[in-house]
């Protein structure tokens, strides 16, 4: 086995996790909108997810590890990329504000504050921030 198939292997198990993750949150409420399943259906293919995984994953999001970023920069990052698709083509419509709400939280976000993160969140994107921007922002939006 290469080292390449050994980063491959890696990346996609990460991206099972954080996709199930996903779904988890998603699927709280014991089902899926027609809106969070178009989300889903958008984030399986970003993620790389196959369909087989996807279905599997949608069975049984628990049998997979969760990968918590552990770092308050990487929840940022994370928290971009996830506002970055709830945002896009407004998939969600009227529901983004209250799933990304959500993913904020099992992100490790408090609720106090996850409200103003993900108003802030979304507005730096209506601005076209990109990544750099976005973190130092997220950082820097209470001084």
């Amino acid at each position: 086995m290469s080292i390449s198939d050994l980063f491959d292997s890696g990346f996609q198990s990460r991206n099972k996790g954080h996709f199930a993750s996903i779904v988890r949150v998603a699927m709280e409420n014991g089902h899926l909108s027609e809106e969070e399943r178009l989300f889903l259906d958008k984030l399986a293919v970003q993620l790389e997810i196959s369909k087989e995984e996807f279905n599997e994953i949608l069975e049984n999001p628990r049998k997979y590890p969760i990968n918590p970023p552990h770092l308050y920069t990487q929840r940022l990052e994370r928290l971009y990329d996830l506002s970055r698709m709830v945002y896009a083509d407004h998939v969600l419509g009227p529901k983004q504000k209250e799933i990304l709400s959500r993913f904020a939280l099992a992100l490790g976000f408090t609720p106090g504050n996850v409200h103003y993160i993900v108003d802030k969140a979304l507005s730096l994107l209506v601005m076209d921030a990109d990544l750099d921007t976005f973190v130092y922002e997220m950082q820097h939006m209470n001084k």
